[in-house]
Formats: C-alpha cells, sequence, structure tokens
C-alpha cells in the first residue's frame, strides 16, 4: 500500500497544540522512535496559548522534523478551519504521506477530513481522553459526539490508550469495537527512575525538610478541577499541618486559584510553582501526585509519578482506573468529593508502609507498560499491518 514500495513509510503525524503534557510528549516519541526505525516523520501542529508551556524546543532539540499552521491551535471556528484544512491539505499533496496520523479533536477534524481530500491511503487517529462530558453544555457536547462520528468513518483505524476509553468510545457510539485498537501511553520513565530525592523545593522554597509535599501536575484549566483538590489540602492541612501542597504548571485558572487558596486560608501551605522542565527531580521530591480532574484519558503525571516511585492518588475518572488500582499501585476516590480526597492524603502520612508498599507496585508497573520503546514498538507493528509490510522475522 506504500506509495512507492521502494521508500520508507511517511507519516504525518498532527496534533492541535504542543503544549506540555501527554499527547505533546507521546508525539514527540513517536516521532523520534519511528524516525530511528527509518520512518519518514513530519509532526504538523498550531500554536499554544500564553500560559500553556511548549514542547515546542524539546521537538528542535531532537532535530525532528515540524510544520506549524498557526491556527490549528485554535478552537473551532468554521471560517479559520476552512483555511487550515486547505493548508494541510496542499502540504499533504505536496508531502505525500503514505500515513496521516491525527491527536486530539480539532486536529483529527481537519486533519482527518484534508487526509480524505488529498487521497492519503491510510488514516489514523487517537483518543488521548475526549470531550464527551466535563467539558461543554448538552448542545456543543452532542455536536462533537456527532462530529467525531462522521470522522470516524474517515478513519481506517481508531487508537485508544485505555481499556476505559475504548468503552467510553463505545458507549457514545463513535464506531464499532473492530475499529478501534488500544495502544497505551509510552512515556521516557528510566530517566525518572534514576534520579534520587535532593529537597530542592524546601530549599527554593525555604521549607522545612520535615514537611509532607503533595503535588498536583498539569495545566491549571477548568476540566483539572483543581478548586477540588484545594478543598481536600484545606480539609487536609486543618488535621496535618505539616503538609504543603505546591502547583506544578500554570493556566487560565492560575489567579482564581491563588484567591480561593486565600479564600480557604491555606495560601501559606499552598506553593504555585509554575511549569517546570526539570519532572524528574520534581517526582523525586514530592511526597505524593494527585489528580483532582472531573475527566481524564491516561494522565502522564500519574504514571510518571508512579515511576520515580512516588505515591499516587486519583478521582476515579476515565482512563484511570486501567492503571491506578486502589489499594495495589495507588489510591482511587469518587470524584467531585473533597473529603474523600483531603482523608485519602492523610491515609498516605499515616500509613507509610502501606504507601510505601503501594509505590514500589506502582513503580514495577509503570516501567514494564508504559516505557517508550513499547510504545514505538506498537505503533511500528500497527503501521506494518495497515500498509502490508510484513515485519523481519
Amino acid at each position: 500500500m506504500l506509495s512507492s514500495p521502494s521508500q520508507p513509510p511517511r507519516v504525518m503525524r498532527i496534533i492541535a497544540r504542543m503544549n506540555i503534557g501527554g499527547p505533546a510528549t507521546h508525539v514527540t516519541l513517536l516521532n523520534q522512535g519511528l524516525t530511528n526505525l527509518g520512518y519518514e516523520c513530519l509532526l504538523v501542529t498550531g500554536m499554544e496559548t500564553d500560559r500553556e508551556g511548549t514542547l515546542k524546543d524539546e521537538v528542535a532539540a531532537r532535530q525532528l522534523s515540524m510544520e506549524i499552521i498557526p491556527n490549528l491551535g485554535r478552537e473551532i471556528a468554521l471560517a479559520e478551519d476552512i483555511k487550515t484544512l486547505l493548508k494541510l491539505y496542499r502540504l499533504m499533496r505536496q508531502w505525500k504521506p503514505d500515513i496521516v496520523h491525527t491527536h486530539t479533536a480539532k486536529a483529527g477534524f481537519v486533519g482527518r477530513i484534508a487526509a480524505r481530500l488529498a487521497g492519503v491511503p491510510l488514516v489514523v487517529h487517537t483518543f488521548h481522553g475526549h470531550v464527551f462530558h466535563g467539558y461543554f453544555g448538552r448542545a456543543k457536547t452532542r455536536f462533537f459526539i456527532e462530529l467525531e462520528k462522521i470522522c470516524a468513518r474517515m478513519s481506517d483505524r481508531i487508537i485508544t490508550i485505555s481499556d476505559r476509553l475504548k468503552t467510553e468510545i463505545l458507549e457514545f457510539g463513535i464506531t464499532n469495537p473492530e475499529h478501534i485498537q488500544i495502544i497505551p501511553l509510552g512515556l521516557e520513565l528510566n530517566r525518572l527512575n534514576a534520579v534520587s530525592e535532593t529537597n530542592r523545593f524546601d530549599a527554593e522554597f525555604g521549607l522545612n525538610p520535615e514537611l509532607h509535599l503533595v503535588g498536583a501536575v498539569g495545566r491549571l484549566v477548568p476540566i483539572k478541577n483543581l478548586h477540588l483538590f484545594l478543598d481536600a489540602a484545606a480539609i487536609a492541612h486543618q488535621k496535618n499541618p505539616n503538609l504543603r501542597f505546591i502547583l506544578v504548571g500554570d493556566g487560565e485558572l492560575r489567579s482564581e486559584l491563588e484567591t480561593y487558596a486565600e479564600k480557604l486560608q491555606i495560601s501559606h501551605a499552598v506553593i504555585f510553582a509554575g511549569w517546570r522542565r526539570d519532572l524528574a527531580q520534581v517526582y523525586a521530591d514530592l511526597d505524593a501526585v494527585v489528580i483532582s480532574s472531573d475527566n481524564e484519558g491516561t494522565p502522564a503525571s500519574l504514571i510518571e509519578a508512579m515511576a520515580a516511585g512516588c505515591p499516587v492518588i486519583s478521582t476515579r475518572v476515565g482512563g484511570v482506573p486501567d492503571f491506578v488500582k486502589d489499594g495495589e499501585t495507588g489510591r482511587l476516590v469518587p470524584p467531585q468529593d473533597p473529603t474523600a480526597l483531603g482523608q485519602a492524603m492523610l491515609n498516605l502520612f499515616a500509613d507509610k508502609i502501606n504507601t510505601d508498599r503501594m509505590a514500589g507496585q506502582a513503580k514495577t508497573f509503570a516501567l514494564k507498560k508504559y516505557n517508550s520503546e513499547r510504545l514505538v514498538a506498537d505503533m511500528d507493528g500497527l503501521y506494518k499491518n495497515l500498509l502490508g509490510i510484513s515485519k523481519p522475522s
């Protein structure tokens, strides 16, 4: 099925924005790994907002090919999206990919339409999560569901990154089970495994080394429900004043969350650390990582924390229960329940033996299942199967 059997497969990977997070890391590692296997890869992306942070410099540092179409990163707007679609169409006609692989909703919409118009042989889309609850009102959500059903029919294969995410996609009627393949997230986890605690946060923010640090790592946006994190922090801090709470990341809600911490009278115990490049050291220095989201796919911050041996707590949402098993590899609590989340924070430090056991099991599990080498091998196998290329025995 290759356009030129004597040439290596060409993959155009499209993602709306390279904002710091799991999807952007995922596409970077895929393009690097597949390039090392002999593929020709081109990453196409849009522009991030001011407070999101970007991984474009990481793409450049790895000397990976990248094309920027600025409006690809914006919310859906018909006039601008038609222009973006035409730019993608022209780029595809010029570059002649064998596979167009889209990631995230906006890129999946314009990218798959452009690919079919351009006559690209194979079209693949990955759901890293979905926007079918927790993001928009009923009418807008229904619109996106119907849009995804149309786009699914333009795809040769749909990928989800967890079993639970596949189940949710099927429940919303997006496509049929035979059309979906599960390929879990893959991350560079060995670098997290090799870093030791340095108490860098203690030194940087003038903290007593005897304090316990509970972190939330990611974008400060509504779906992450960090108001819940702060509500739980207030409950936990009242019973254990030695707890401190670190928000690692930035986003549109930062000022509002800073004000909310003041309202809860815990601003002295909350640190807004902003975006950090030294995440391996961050996970080594934190005593726990918490996800308080209303909806998630497979949050990279939890997997990275687990690989670093850092205990984790999460709301029971999205694909999280596929890898955080309550009482085995971490703690799960009901969504939107600050009392349960606050008590889970307290329990981690009240029962150190059990917490250490869970953290050790989580580390072993994460390093085995979510490494980048496995991700690249899985994707290589899928592409070659779709292209009709036999893998060497």
